[in-house]
């Protein structure tokens, strides 16, 4: 009787470490430029257009107009934000705002065409 309720709080005690350890995948957890896209930038930036400033789309021209037009400059740009773009690095990993900023590049390189 001793080992049987030892078993049923060992069991009871490994399922709480489970439950309490282990992070339900969010929207937030993928490392997919394009998700990551699709969940926090597709609102104000639909096929890299800019709903609340036209000219400050993700086109190619406007990256290079802007002089936004390297890894680099849009890693920067998505981690720190810049006048009506919000600031990211609060809400995104390094990982996430490098991936996704290599899918607006490419994406503008291929001119937003999927």
């Amino acid at each position: 009787m001793k080992l049987i309720n030892f078993l049923v709080r060992l069991t009871m005690l490994l399922f709480f470490l489970l439950i309490t350890l282990i992070k339900p995948v969010q929207a937030e957890d993928i490392n997919d430029g394009a998700k990551i896209f699709s969940i926090h930038c597709v609102g104000c930036h639909p096929q890299g257009k800019n709903i609340i400033r036209r000219a400050k789309n993700l086109k190619l021209r406007a990256l290079k107009r802007n002089k936004v037009d390297s890894l680099d400059a849009i890693i920067n740009l998505v981690t720190y934000g810049k006048n009506n773009m919000s600031a990211y690095e609060d809400k995104l990993t390094k990982e996430q705002i490098e991936s996704v900023s290599k899918y607006v590049l490419q994406q503008a390189q291929n001119n937003w065409h999927t």
